[in-house]
């Protein structure tokens, strides 16, 4: 090919050496970055710039010698070059699988190189195929990353799509410039700002691969943390978040078994997968992370392609739990996983809070079924409690006391017959007989207030007041509602006791003028208050809560029919206990 030669200049050495400085800097940035990150596409770039300064050396050494062998490696290398540019763009946006006909890329180069060198002699038949190559991949490579951008919105991809299928243009122009010997220097000085171009969109991809990567992130842990707070699974938290990542298109949760495991949650196009079944890649994927303990990424596979599968890629996240992989989060998409630059150091620190979740969700459902229970167990023992009061009542009442008021009466008639002396030792022991049927009384009174029963609770209540109230001494005012509010026959009870038990400390702690106790009922609860004006709850009241007195026998029977049992202590001014108990339909929700 004689009819453009080359004329080596100055000018044009300088520039070549400028472009070859400027193509090693980025050569550099890229091996920075691949050993960094671990992330192949790094290496495909750096490996595209090392290809491009061979190709720089190798027009350096034509111009210095005149060697056509050297002119032939240099549109060998040049066409490799586009060749590796277009292959790192498209395993960063879309991680193909590499096939036999893409061999003929590379081939290519080589094959035309040999042709317009050494066969042609026209300029323009024999550098117009070449250039039209570099060109077309150029725009392809461009094209990658426009469609990623399309897919999850990414401006660095935009700036690299504009920037390549700009220099894709430039590439058209060598002839026209060359030509016109206009080529030197500035086709050199275009081409440098195409591949300062080039990184700076290559770093633009990480920075924002970092910021968008940690943000999802980010909001993945808050959903962790959301979720619990809301009372919202943690599972369903996390995979509704993951969905909002940029290209994600479902998401799941797979949880590993003493065999194998299984996904037990999904969303987006991974909803059905716990009941029908996962693709074989993101089976493949859980159980290379599961092996390894390391995030995985895959392609769909080649017999289920994309539209099949409702998906290009698979991203499995290990789920860490104390020394072993518990499971993995999984999302999948079009474009390529939205972690992709994130190091695994991080991506296992998300892994370990994501099991740490888990757990405490685990733990706290737990925690909830075992209090339920325990409140169970805590009603039942109420009512099996309050049933052997009534049995214990119903037999001192109906048996003992009857027995004891029926020998009051034998004793009252043998007094009548016996002789003088007999009659004083008779009656000390009639007296004797009516003080044990008073204190009988007394107990079954205390076991179970007749009036309760029979006459309801608030005018048992009512009784218990005047049963307190002395006059001018100690004054008790009651204030209730007409109906009292519905209360189960144990809710009554321990309303009733609570009144007892607050009027009684109120005499025991030397309330000045009297208490006032107050019964109302909202929509849910019923509230009793019994506030009196004495110097208040002594300091180990607390202590007492926790022993087997009556205060603390009162809050576990509140407790346990799911009531609140508060008592606030009024400095200088009295002390209020406060029972709050839900209404009887509220118990049976």
């Amino acid at each position: 090919m004689n009819s453009a030669p080359v004329l080596p200049s100055d000018t044009e050495l300088a520039a070549a050496y400028l472009q070859l400085a400027v193509t090693l800097g980025l050569v550099v940035l890229c091996g920075i970055l691949n050993r960094r990150y671990r992330r192949h596409y790094f290496g495909l770039w750096s490996l595209a710039w090392a290809v491009y300064s061979l190709r720089l050396l190798a027009i350096i050494t034509f111009l210095i010698t005149g060697a056509q062998a050297w002119l032939f490696w240099h549109q060998v290398a040049t066409g490799w070059t586009a060749v590796a540019f277009l292959w790192a763009a498209l395993v960063f946006a879309q991680r193909p699988e590499w096939r036999p006909a893409y061999s003929g890329l590379v081939f290519f180069p080589v094959i035309w190189a040999f042709v317009g060198i050494y066969l042609l002699d026209n300029f323009l038949l024999a550098a117009g195929p070449m250039i039209g190559f570099l060109s077309l991949t150029t725009a392809a490579a461009g094209a990658a990353f426009l469609r990623y951008d399309r897919l999850v919105g990414s401006p660095a991809g935009r700036f690299l799509a504009v920037v390549l299928f700009l220099w894709a243009l430039h590439h058209l122009d060598y002839p026209l410039l060359r030509a016109r010997g206009a080529w030197n220097p500035w086709g050199y000085y275009l081409d440098i700002t195409f591949s300062i171009g080039v990184g700076l969109g290559i770093v633009f991809l990480v920075l924002e691969d970092l910021d968008q990567g940690l943000a999802s992130l980010t909001a993945l842990s808050g959903e962790l943390q959301g979720g619990i707070a809301s009372q919202e699974p943690v599972a369903e938290a996390m995979l509704r978040r993951a969905l909002s990542l940029r290209g994600v298109h479902g998401s799941a949760l797979w949880i590993a078994t003493e065999d194998s495991g299984q996904f037990v949650q999904g969303a987006g196009v991974a909803a059905l997968w716990p009941f029908e079944g996962a693709p074989e890649t993101a089976r493949q994927a859980v159980e290379r992370v599961r092996r390894e303990a390391v995030p995985s990424v895959a392609r769909a596979s080649r017999k289920g392609d994309a539209t099949q599968e409702g998906h290009a890629y698979t991203a499995a996240l290990p789920v860490l739990g104390e020394d072993e992989v518990v499971g993995a989060v999984v999302v999948v998409g079009e474009a390529r996983d939205p972690f992709t630059v994130l190091d695994n150091r991080f991506l296992l620190a998300f892994g370990q809070q994501v099991g740490a979740a888990l757990a405490n969700e685990e733990l706290n459902r737990d925690l909830i079924s075992r209090t339920e229970e325990l409140e169970r167990l805590q009603s039942r023992m109420v009512h099996q409690h309050e049933e052997e009061r009534a049995r214990i009542w119903r037999e001192l009442h109906d048996e003992t006391a009857q027995v004891l008021a029926a020998l009051n009466l034998q004793l009252g008639v043998i007094a009548e017959r016996s002789d003088e002396a007999s009659v004083p030792a008779l009656e000390r022991a009639r007296t004797l007989l009516g003080e044990g049927i008073k204190s009988i009384r007394s107990v079954t009174r205390n076991l179970r207030p007749v009036a309760l029963d029979d006459l309801g609770l608030i005018p048992a209540m009512r009784g218990l007041a005047r049963d307190f109230h002395e006059p001018g001494t100690f004054e008790v005012d009651f204030e209730a509602p007409a109906q009292a509010p519905p209360l189960s026959g144990e809710a009554e009870s321990a309303v009733y006791r609570a009144m007892q038990e607050g009027l009684a400390n109120s005499v025991r702690h030397g309330a000045r003028s009297g208490v006032s106790v107050r019964l109302v009922g909202n929509d849910t609860h019923a509230i009793l208050e019994v506030e009196d004006d004495g110097p208040g709850f002594p300091e180990d009241t607390a202590i007492r809560l926790r022993s087997r007195g009556g205060l603390a026998g009162l809050r576990e029977r509140v407790t346990a029919l799911g009531g609140e049992l508060s008592m606030i202590n009024r400095t200088g001014a009295g002390a209020v206990v406060r029972v709050e108990l839900p209404l009887q339909d509220r118990m049976l929700k």
